[in-house]
């Protein structure tokens, strides 16, 4: 396995580009980002991470809910790489929750997102797969697609007084809630 990229910082103007669809998903160096990509969200207790945030403009994200120090309540699953992923659909239904990104440390936001969608994606062996995730996973997926379209959760934020520092969160959700 390749060892992990830098992960990419506010300010950096990859972040704001929309990111060029992927052509073969097969092609080894897409497959090495792909692997490094992993290995930087787990190394950084992510649940997730987009291309843009490790300095490739192009179309794929990973979604690797686990239990972890940002996220405690995270439900586990297996990490996927979702290229040249699209929502196809939501719920009408959209909740508030507090979220943080790699690419933006030390600050949370209180981010509304749908709490259910339908998405389509490639995976990493060619395969078209359509999916629907809830709740966190789609709240993940929603956060990793903005990076893909050049936003971050703190445009998403709807009110200032939303934003908080990490270290405030931490003290007034220790478990993360």
């Amino acid at each position: 396995m390749n060892p992990p990229l830098d992960i990419y910082q506010l300010g950096h103007p990859i972040l704001r580009q929309v990111a060029e669809p992927i052509a073969n998903p097969e092609d080894p160096q897409i497959q090495a980002q792909i692997e490094q990509a992993m290995a930087a969200a787990f190394e950084s207790n992510g649940v997730g991470i987009a291309a843009p945030q490790i300095g490739q403009s192009c179309r794929f994200m990973i979604i690797a809910s686990r239990p972890n120090l940002r996220y405690p309540n995270a439900p586990t699953m297996e990490p996927t790489a979702l290229i040249n992923p699209k929502i196809l659909s939501h719920s009408d239904t959209q909740v508030k929750g507090w979220e943080g990104c790699l690419s933006v440390p030390g600050v949370r936001g209180f981010v509304p997102r749908f709490t259910e969608i339908e998405v389509e994606y490639t995976d990493r062996n060619g395969e078209l797969k359509r999916q629907i995730f809830t709740d966190f996973v789609a709240r993940i997926f929603q956060h990793e697609y903005d990076h893909l379209e050049g936003y971050l959760f703190i445009d998403r934020v709807t009110n200032p007084e939303d934003l908080i520092s990490e270290s405030e969160y931490m003290s007034r959700f220790p478990t993360g809630s």
